[in-house]
């Protein structure tokens, strides 16, 4: 695990700043009509006027520079034509540059009135990475991260995706470790003060396996059935864990 400096926790905390900021503003956009494609390029607009880059944007030639994945797709959906119907539930994940630095988070968001069912998933994953960013301290495991969205969600009747995973970040957008989703409790190495991660829990409302489409990256569930999708820029720290991806003031 790469350990900084708490000058380097405060500039990945500026760039945190600025992708909240942003996911905010696409957030209250996502309503019945709008395009995904009028959502990416607000995104990238705000973005730049922020003085920051969009990370995704080219990385392993991804072509946006928001992942966009509607209902049954898991994560890196491209955003495009399609437009928002009241009823969807939208993944909005979103990743900034600023003076070198790298900050990553995502948010589900449902557009107009959705179902109970979706409103049960999305509130299980919310609440999934809030208990997973509490396991986030020092002296603590890898895997109490992991465990904690297990042990809330799975109850529940939901299930935690594997194949894609949270990872460390700062002066990349993806450091190691990767932060797995699921685990065991004490087991992994240990997280130590300055170590920061991109937590983020994804969770299915049926299986848990998904496939790629043809595009080569949106993932989607296996069975069809809704995804959600949120995540943190995390740091550990002697005081606990502090989320470096809120809103600026």
């Amino acid at each position: 695990m790469q350990v900084k400096t708490s000058d380097e926790i405060a500039r990945i905390a500026e760039a945190g700043r600025v992708v909240a900021d942003v996911l905010a503003e696409v957030s209250r956009a996502a309503h019945p009509g709008v395009s995904t494609a009028e959502l990416d390029r607000l995104s990238e607009t705000r973005v730049r006027e922020r003085g920051a880059v969009p990370a995704f944007k080219g990385y392993h030639g991804y072509p946006a520079s928001l992942c966009i994945s509607v209902n049954e797709e898991v994560v890196h959906g491209i955003p495009g034509g399609r437009l928002l119907r009241e009823g969807d539930i939208v993944g909005l994940d979103f990743g900034a540059e600023l003076r070198g630095y790298f900050a990553d988070a995502a948010v589900t968001v449902p557009v107009g009135r959705v179902g109970p069912k979706a409103r049960r998933l999305v509130s299980a994953t919310r609440d999934a990475l809030a208990r997973a960013v509490s396991a986030a301290v020092a002296g603590g495991y890898l895997g109490d991260i992991g465990a904690a969205v297990q042990a809330h969600v799975e109850p529940l009747g939901f299930a935690v995706v594997r194949e894609f995973v949270g990872h460390g970040i700062g002066r990349r957008l993806h450091e190691p470790p990767q932060v797995p989703n699921f685990g065991r409790r004490g087991a992994g190495a240990r997280l130590r003060p300055g170590v920061v991660l991109a937590i983020e829990p994804m969770v299915n409302e049926g299986t848990a396996d998904v496939r790629v489409l043809e595009d080569g990256w949106t993932a989607v569930t296996a069975d069809g059935g809704l995804s959600a999708h949120f995540e943190h820029t995390v740091a550990v720290t002697e005081a606990g864990p502090v989320l470096l991806t809120l809103p600026g003031a």
